[in-house]
């Protein structure tokens, strides 16, 4: 007997084009199923922006593709003729989203023990089915008009669902010799979904693991983005952790795994504390209904991770970690290369966030300087928000009274940065005196010399000898400009009279 899920998805957004789809391939007679993360979310009841549609025979996809983009005034997004999938993408739903529909043919997939592009053959929707990676993946529903909505569950998806398991329709190990990214991709989904991957599943990615390498750096990439985009993203580091592929994909990373002594002196698991961290940091920003903030998760991550190098042991002193936080920075390009993550400005946060994210903690002593927190604030600029988002979440001790009084230190430091800010206005300093000005005052031609002064300026405001302000700012460079002009060339000045 057939079961039917309509009432669910007639709570979707975009059942209308569902149904669209549907009528068009009954006119066009093709056999077309909604299959996968569309109707596993459906049954969650979490949204979706991208829906798979699986057409049964050679070609069919690109050409249901191609009605259905003029159906409904789409535009196509990539093709794939060799494949046989195209995607489009379309508005037309109740939603501000973009919705995108991708069109396959039912297909065979499989890997070579060393390729890193799978061998594609004309299927049948069960070896559709079979070649998805876990059983509440292969669910699919008809969308033919006279059985629309019709469940497809010939692997025991709807139970796994139910139960939470993550488990491969087929033999695990034959499921990730397949295709070796769906190792990382049951660390995701178990991220995502907060669903526990089955024994034999686990064991098969243990066994598996080393296939990882076969693996394009862009698609692993992709996986942990979505892992760290969780709300809880230590479920997939650790079972990355567990079966061994988390050691080929971020060793440095697992390198901060351990707990060493020496002389009865031992420091913490700085692996284990990194995903507490994280997690510290996502559960702030659900709270705080923060945007997602990619850059300070990856920068959660990646905090400690100049502590391998850096650690020592001094006799009578103990475990430290000095310049942890500069050689942890300097290694983000190389880590961010291998994951082809973005080397443009949102690595250079992430850069700037590791090197900060010890200076908060130098501001708890109830004796620190104005000037030490002009300097933090000026230094952080606009980032001094996710820098105290980043330390609060650094704490991650068991004992609550040591928590407690951590939490407390910072509240206290942010008062502090209150205080002085609106004393000084730091936050997105700019100099009060231009380099314009300068050189009109002191009748210097544009050199490096322009730049030593606003310099001198600024360390002024900085230690509190000057106020940010633009006449104040004035005086105090009048004040010393024989001083910052002695011994600079002739070639420095466009008339020496005018200083």
């Amino acid at each position: 007997m057939s079961v039917s899920i309509e009432p669910l998805i007639a709570q979707t957004p975009f059942v209308d084009v569902l149904r669209t789809i549907g009528t068009v391939a009954a006119r066009l007679d093709i056999e077309v199923y909604a299959v996968g993360g569309m109707v596993r979310d459906a049954m969650l009841g979490r949204s979706t922006t991208d829906i798979d549609f699986v057409c049964i025979g050679s070609g069919k996809g690109l050409v249901l593709a191609e009605e259905i983009r003029k159906e409904l005034g789409g535009s196509t997004v990539h093709e794939y003729e060799h494949f046989g999938t195209a995607a489009i993408r379309v508005h037309h739903f109740d939603s501000d989203d973009a919705l995108v529909l991708e069109f396959v043919g039912a297909r065979k997939e499989s890997y070579s023990a060393d390729s890193r592009k799978p061998a594609v053959e004309v299927g049948t929707m069960e070896d559709d089915q079979k070649r998805r990676d876990f059983t509440v993946n292969t669910l699919a529903i008809d969308l033919h008009p006279d059985r629309f909505a019709e469940l497809i569950d010939s692997f025991g998806g709807v139970a796994d669902l139910n139960a939470g398991i993550l488990r491969t329709p087929l033999d695990p190990e034959a499921t990730f010799d397949d295709d070796p990214l769906r190792i990382v991709r049951a660390a995701r989904f178990s991220a995502q979904l907060g669903f526990e991957i089955s024994a034999e599943t686990a064991a098969g990615m243990k066994n598996r693991s080393d296939r990882i390498s076969i693996v394009s750096e862009e698609r692993v990439g992709d996986e942990l983005t979505k892992i760290m985009l969780s709300s809880k993203p230590s479920i997939g580091f650790k079972a990355l952790y567990e079966c061994g592929a988390l050691h080929q994909i971020l060793p440095d990373l697992v390198a901060l795994q351990g707990v060493e002594t020496v002389e009865g002196v031992r420091h913490k698991d700085n692996f284990f504390h990194t995903l507490k961290v994280v997690d510290n940091l996502v559960e702030s920003l659900e709270e705080r209904d923060r945007d997602p903030s990619l850059g300070l998760r990856w920068a959660a991550l990646f905090h400690d991770i100049g502590k391998t190098s850096a650690k020592r042991f001094t006799q009578g002193i103990g475990w430290s970690f000095h310049g942890h936080e500069e050689k942890g920075a300097r290694m983000i390009p190389k880590i961010f290369r291998s994951l082809r993550l973005p080397t443009d400005e949102r690595m250079k946060y992430v850069q700037h966030m590791i090197r900060m994210h010890h200076r908060p903690v130098s501001l708890v002593d109830d004796h620190v300087t104005d000037s030490a927190v002009r300097r933090l604030l000026f230094d952080a600029g606009a980032d001094i928000e996710d820098l105290m988002l980043l330390v609060r979440a650094d704490i991650t001790s068991k004992n609550q009274r040591r928590v407690t009084k951590y939490l407390a230190a910072f509240d206290a430091v942010e008062k502090k940065f209150t205080e002085v800010e609106e004393k000084d206005h730091l936050r997105n300093f700019q100099p009060p005196v231009d380099g314009a000005e300068i050189m009109s005052a002191l009748g210097l031609a544009p050199s490096r010399a322009v730049g030593v002064i606003k310099t001198s300026i600024r360390e002024a405001i900085l230690d509190g000898k000057v106020a940010n302000e633009h006449d104040a700012a004035f005086e105090y460079m009048m004040s010393i400009k024989d001083e910052l002009l002695e011994g600079l060339p002739e070639n420095a000045f466009i008339d020496r009279r005018q200083s």
